[in-house]
């Protein structure tokens, strides 16, 4: 009976042993599945990331042309206002003298509002 007990005891061992190893190896199986699963999606986020960059940099480049153009034609649209104004200013810079000393020279007395 002894020898019966200890083979069957033996028998369990190894099974027991058996079961340990196939566990080990489904678990060493399951975490090497999700570290490619996570090294494959990291791959895909930088491949996303990647063409949406390259989107934005193609947006960007198309319409910072068009802000470029609409400077420009804001410029020159100032600096014609600015001749415009410069050339208004030295047509009526000697009225606006002469009005001016005649201002300053010419005293008018009236009396104060406070004084009535």
């Amino acid at each position: 009976m002894s020898a019966q007990s200890s083979t069957g005891i033996q028998t369990l061992l190894e099974a027991e042993k058996e079961a340990h190893a196939i566990v080990a190896k489904a678990r060493a199986y399951r975490t090497q599945k999700l570290k490619d699963a996570r090294i494959e999606a990291s791959k895909e986020i930088e491949a996303y990331k990647s063409a949406k960059e390259a989107e934005f940099k193609k947006f960007e480049s198309e319409h910072s042309s068009s802000n470029t153009k609409a400077e420009e034609e804001a410029n020159v649209s100032v600096q014609s206002e600015l001749i415009a104004i410069k050339e208004a200013a030295a047509k009526a810079k000697d009225a606006v003298v002469v009005q001016l000393l005649e201002a300053v020279t010419t005293p008018k007395p009236t009396l104060h509002i406070n004084s009535q």
